[in-house]
């Protein structure tokens, strides 16, 4: 079966803003080997989680894993993306989706603080 990864940002009204989820897409989509790994957004930017879902399914995919690209467990990640999952559900019946886990509280999201930490300190000559 094709499985399809689509990745829910939240979104920016500025457009540059929302490049950076599709650089992440691109290093997902090397690092898995997965063919099918698309971009949506719950606001402000285009596409909309439906219309990522379509894509999905336009290329080909009989599983699609929504991963919410969130930080923390609010409103969006509780609601509203479940919403949209089910709604996708009955405009494809046959397709098999599942919500994956929010990005939340993990032990790399501390590394790459650290990281950016020792880069201010290196920039601000504070080392």
């Amino acid at each position: 079966m094709e499985t399809a990864i689509l990745l829910m940002a939240h979104g920016s009204r500025i457009p540059e803003a929302n490049h950076a989820v599709h650089e992440i897409a691109e290093m997902v989509k090397q690092m898995t080997g997965y063919d099918i790994v698309e971009v949506s957004f719950r606001e402000q930017h285009a596409p909309n989680i439906q219309k990522g879902i379509d894509a999905c399914v336009a290329r080909g995919a009989e599983r699609i894993l929504l991963i919410p690209y969130f930080l923390y467990m609010g409103a969006h990640v509780l609601e509203d993306l479940p919403a949209e999952l089910e709604e996708a559900r009955e405009r494809y019946p046959r397709v098999e989706m599942a919500m994956g886990k929010h990005l939340g509280v993990h032990r790399k999201l501390a590394e790459i603080v650290v990281d950016r930490i020792a880069e201010s300190l290196t920039e601000q000559r504070w080392y």
